[in-house]
């Protein structure tokens, strides 16, 4: 484990997204270097694709759309 220095400005950033998304400042940052990482090994993929093929890998199901 180590320490990545970003600038301030990326880190307010990281602390609101952080927040909108229940997550932790930490956890907002894996979330966005993985999806980051995920994204430049897969350019074919859109941010929904590659969300959906992680939850799927990690066993979550959605449920149908139940039309109104």
């Amino acid at each position: 484990m180590g320490i990545v220095n970003i600038e301030d400005e990326l880190h307010e950033q990281l602390r609101r997204a952080s927040r909108a998304s229940c997550r932790s400042i930490n956890g907002q940052a894996a979330f966005w270097i993985r999806i980051g990482m995920l994204g430049e090994l897969n350019p074919g993929m859109t941010f929904q694709d590659l969300a959906a093929r992680e939850l799927k890998a990690a066993g979550v199901e959605a449920p149908g759309l139940v039309a109104a």
